[in-house]
């Protein structure tokens, strides 16, 4: 086979190795099918035949590589986040079981003394691992602001 033939099925292999292959579309693997096609026909001596059919492919990947950064383009941009409530505040420290006054390594460590007891490791749910990550995360965020 050609040279061309191999670095396209290394390609082919690569992609699939790499996970790129998991987004990709029923007219994508029939363009790469295509291109694959086309190049065993120009390593066997057809490239009458071969050439057209990778030119195609090429084309056909280059206008969707354009579309996909035109639709990046429109994408709207992200809202603003809101301030943190004083009631989500109250129930990360509740949850937490910190006080008022509490600094961050107080927080840093009643996070760690919680989430011990409650990590999926140990028997615990994701979701209040979660909870908990995210109450440390308000807390420490709202106890940096001024």
């Amino acid at each position: 086979m050609g040279v061309l033939t191999l670095l396209i099925a290394a390609v082919a292999i690569w992609l699939i190795w790499t996970g790129k292959l998991q987004r990709m579309t029923a007219k994508d693997g029939m363009a790469l099918g295509v291109a694959l096609v086309g190049a065993v026909l120009a390593a066997k001596g057809k490239p009458v035949i071969g050439a057209p059919l990778l030119i195609g492919a090429a084309l056909f990947f280059a206008k969707q590589g354009n579309r996909k950064a035109k639709a990046k383009a429109r994408k709207r941009p992200a809202a603003p986040v809101a301030p943190p409530l004083a009631d989500d505040v109250a129930r990360a420290r509740a949850l937490l079981g910190v006080t008022l006054d509490a600094d961050a390594n107080a927080i840093r460590a009643a996070h760690r003394r919680l989430i011990a007891s409650v990590h999926p490791d140990k028997g615990g749910t994701e979701a209040l691992a979660a909870q908990i990550n995210a109450a440390r995360d308000l807390l420490l965020d709202e106890h940096m602001q001024p």
